[in-house]
């Protein structure tokens, strides 16, 4: 590990609910990968004559009205919703990204046309928007990830630009520019890998959000279709029966709270732990 690389993790370190939720969120995604392996029913297996149970040893988180295993339900259902929410973030962060560098890079007329572009998709809903597409759309996992990161880039696109006006100025730049790098390198070499820190605290935020994006479409039963579970469609299937057998909204429930909170707690972390003026303090 490199020398810079070390004092970035020295500092997360130091932050305690980030170093917890990497431990969580490294724990709860091997046990989703490992689905196949350790999951005691498969996810579709219906057992009618266990519908709703209770949890017990049999079956440690209960099952649902068909009596299919709710424990393994969330553990694959866990996988498509992290999936969505990585691959979501990937298509955000990298458009988003790209679109800031430029945007600070060239500024003038450039820079104007593209946040007067980023403030348009910013100000039209995500979610009715999501809906809509959705009811027009057949909604699997991979066009509804395409469909989030479509419409959840333009903060890291305004956090980007903001970083890239100041690099832009910076004497390495010049000293690129003067050795005759073309403006498409100078951007991809130095201006992006500088501005990395902000880049990957989005990226980071960014997957929580799309979770909460594809449970929320998946409650309203416009996301990913059953019996593919999702955590949001495992809510959906548990809405009527809330108040008498709560264990069916619960885990997934708290699968999602899990997740989200260790991803933004992690956010968090990375947001100090890249910032060069910690070590000031």
């Amino acid at each position: 590990m490199s020398e810079s690389g070390s004092r970035v993790w020295a500092r997360l370190r130091r932050h305690r609910m980030a170093t917890w939720s990497i431990v969580v969120v490294a724990c709860v995604g091997a046990l989703c990968v490992a689905a196949p392996v350790i999951a005691p029913y498969d996810f579709d297996q219906i057992d009618l004559t266990s519908i709703r149970e209770a949890p017990s040893i049999a079956h440690v988180m209960g099952t649902d009205d068909l009596g299919r295993d709710l424990f393994s339900r969330v553990l694959y259902g866990g996988r498509v919703s992290i999936l969505i929410g990585l691959l979501a973030a990937l298509i955000a962060t990298g458009f988003g990204s790209m679109l800031g560098a430029v945007s600070g890079f060239y500024g003038g007329r450039v820079d104007a046309v593209l946040m007067r572009f980023t403030d348009v998709v910013y100000s039209i809903p995500t979610l009715p928007l999501l809906i809509v597409l959705a009811s027009y759309t057949q909604a699997g996992a991979v066009s509804m990830a395409i469909a989030i990161g479509v419409l959840s880039w333009m903060t890291t696109a305004r956090v980007v630009r903001g970083e890239v006006l100041k690099i832009r100025a910076m004497e390495y730049v010049e000293a690129a520019r003067g050795l005759g790098a073309t403006n498409v390198r100078i951007i991809l070499r130095h201006v992006l890998p500088n501005a990395a820190g902000p880049i990957v605290v989005g990226a980071t935020l960014a997957v929580g959000n799309a979770i909460i994006l594809e449970s929320s479409l998946s409650f309203l039963g416009l996301g990913v279709q059953p019996p593919t579970p999702t955590w949001g469609n495992m809510l959906m299937d548990a809405q009527a029966t809330m108040s008498t057998q709560p264990w069916l909204s619960i885990f997934p429930g708290l699968a999602i709270l899990v997740v989200v909170l260790a991803v933004n707690f992690l956010g968090d972390g990375l947001q100090d732990a890249l910032d060069p003026r910690a070590d000031r303090h």
